[in-house]
């Protein structure tokens, strides 16, 4: 029972961080140009992209720490994972792409957004440069993504074979 709630909060905890990443690569980003050329941005920075931030990387934490936990107490073993050892390759490939996009929105995304907010002090050129740097991790997380998804499901349906 302990696993099933594991592996259930990881996977809730999936969609939100995914589904966000999502939102901000498709909607939000491309909805902020619309706005900034209207006049209308500072709603969506001042009090939609802070709390949507919030949940994106927290939700990258829990999903990173629930899958981890349930790699250990599973039948596949965390180290067996990380290590891509046996069948556990397959899972181990997904969690080390979770691993760079967790490491990509804590110490890339984060820092580059409170800037581009106004959360921290920095100047125009700061911003652009931030904004830019956000921009790249966010993408680069959109592409890992994808085989990230792959490889998570790739075990249970036969993928360890072919290793």
């Amino acid at each position: 029972m302990e696993l099933i709630l594991i592996r259930s909060l990881h996977i809730v905890a999936g969609i939100a961080w995914i589904g966000l990443l999502y939102y901000f690569n498709l909607v939000q980003t491309p909805g902020l140009a619309a706005a900034k050329a209207d006049g209308t941005a500072a709603g969506i920075t001042k009090h939609i992209a802070p709390r949507a931030l919030l949940w994106f990387r927290w939700a990258a934490v829990v999903t990173w720490l629930a899958g981890a936990i349930y790699l250990e107490r599973g039948n596949i073993g965390f180290l067996n994972a990380f290590l891509l050892q046996g069948a556990a390759a397959p899972i181990g490939l997904g969690a080390w792409l979770g691993t760079i996009m967790l490491f990509n929105v804590w110490v890339v995304i984060w820092p580059a957004q409170k800037k581009v907010l106004g959360l921290v002090p920095a100047d125009d050129a700061e911003k652009a440069g931030a904004a830019r740097r956000a921009f790249l991790a966010s993408r680069t997380n959109t592409m890992l993504s994808i085989p990230l998804i792959f490889f998570m499901v790739a075990g249970p349906h036969g993928l360890p074979k072919v290793f």
